[in-house]
């Protein structure tokens, strides 16, 4: 086959995939809230129920990614375990149960004339989803789309593509046993870099909106190419600032969980920031129970000075999404200056202040632009699960429609609806 029938025949799967993804719509956007939460409730019940399959198939994905070599924080993301099961079956459980937000009045006034304005969520239609080595985001897109009235076209990894596909099978006998259609969770089955570019084509018009999941190269091109919307997910490049009124233990447990609990995630801590005033108490504990659990330090030179086995950070260090046990770590000499330092050099995805004072905290909270904000607590609660959504999609860090996690509401629009008796306009 030449490259220009492969590219031919690619272009109508996804063609022919993007039609029915627009049919299954119509009907998710009128279904019942009772249908969509059944089909949840089947398709976690299939999860636990196909966990040995499922887990058999995460191996295969796992197997060949450590062959190629790929790094302890990608490997991290790509496994499946008994408990991260059940986190998924508990996130379709929990979703499930959401309020369904299509139909439900955001606001509505009356009008002098009489008319009677109402707001009303309505889904956004057909959602891609794009995303690299997480298998739980095939779970957790699948469902928050369905709850939301959606349709969605997954495009995973090659490096999940069997976890993906033995999840995706678990919605589909959750659809098939509620009577809804199975096109409304589809998995593009091939792992044709072009499959991408078909979908930030639009698929003919039948693509809303992108929501990419992956690193930075990914997200570059979805906001280069893409022809549709795009719920802009970027690099976490995350701060946490101690400040001079901070609790030592509160900092101490929070950096550390910020950092350590899981490394890999866009939640976790990359910078810590220091007040001077703080240096003396709380600068050496800290860092002594990051590196008890193996974090590596870089530091200025104030940090280099007093913890010699620091290595130097660079201008790079400040920039960096580490996605593994690397922290750098600087001192400020004020709230306004750690403000300035991750405006400057933050992705506007988390950050958190530790602080017991609440002027310094206002502070942070109003001048810092970013789409999670955090006091005395670990940014990995940076989370759609962690807000109590079920699950996300994604952490948007744009600003327009979608901001932090998104979940069943962000991923609906509105419409107007007016009431009237008979009024026209003079």
């Amino acid at each position: 086959m030449s490259a220009l029938e492969k590219n031919q025949s690619l272009a109508e799967l996804m063609a022919g995939i993007g039609v029915k993804a627009r049919a299954a719509a119509r009907v998710l956007a009128t279904a019942s809230a009772e249908r969509k939460h059944a089909a949840l409730i089947g398709a976690a019940e299939t999860v636990r129920r196909n966990a040995d399959a499922i887990l058999a198939a995460n191996a295969l994905d796992m197997d060949a990614a450590e062959e190629k070599g790929i790094s302890k924080a990608f490997l991290d993301r790509l496994k499946l375990n008994t408990q991260r099961l059940e986190g998924i079956v508990d996130a379709l459980r929990t979703i499930a149960e959401l309020p369904d937000p299509v139909g439900s009045i955001i606001a509505e006034w009356d009008r002098p004339n009489g008319l009677h304005i109402e707001r009303v969520r309505t889904p956004l239609g057909v959602i891609g989803v794009i995303f690299e080595s997480r298998p739980n985001v095939t779970a957790d897109a699948g469902a928050l789309c369905l709850k939301s009235g959606n349709a969605v076209i997954l495009r995973g990894g090659s490096d999940s593509v069997h976890s993906s596909r033995a999840l995706v099978e678990c919605l589909w006998q959750g659809l098939e046993q509620a009577g809804l259609p199975r096109d409304a969770v589809q998995l593009v089955p091939v792992t044709d870099r072009e499959a991408v570019g078909e979908m930030l084509k639009g698929l003919n018009g039948n693509i809303d909106v992108i929501v990419p999941r992956g690193g930075k190269t990914l997200v570059a091109r979805v906001e280069t190419e893409a022809r549709v919307p795009v719920f802009a997910h970027l690099e976490g490049i995350v701060h946490v600032y101690i400040d001079k009124s901070a609790d030592l233990d509160k900092a101490v447990t929070v950096t550390l969980n910020a950092k350590m609990r899981r490394t890999g995630i866009c939640g976790a801590a990359e910078t810590l920031l220091v007040h001077r005033d703080a240096l003396d108490t709380h600068l050496l504990p800290i860092l002594k129970a990051l590196m008890a659990k193996g974090c590596e330090i870089r530091g200025d030179a104030e940090v280099m000075r007093r913890l010699p086995s620091a290595k130097a950070a660079t201008e790079e260090d400040w920039r960096t999404e580490y996605e593994d046990a690397i922290i750098s770590v600087k001192v400020v000499g004020s709230v306004e200056d750690a403000i300035a330092h991750i405006e400057h050099y933050s992705s506007h995805h988390t950050e958190a202040i530790i602080a017991e004072d609440p002027m310094a905290v206002e502070k942070f909270f109003a001048a810092i632009d970013s789409a999670i904000l955090l006091h005395n607590a670990s940014t990995q609660f940076a989370d759609g699960g962690e807000f109590g959504f079920g699950g996300e999609i994604g952490i948007a860090t744009g600003k327009m429609h979608a901001r932090g996690p998104v979940g069943v509401e962000q991923l609906t629009s509105f419409k107007y609806r007016v009431r009237g008796d008979g009024q026209t306009r003079p």
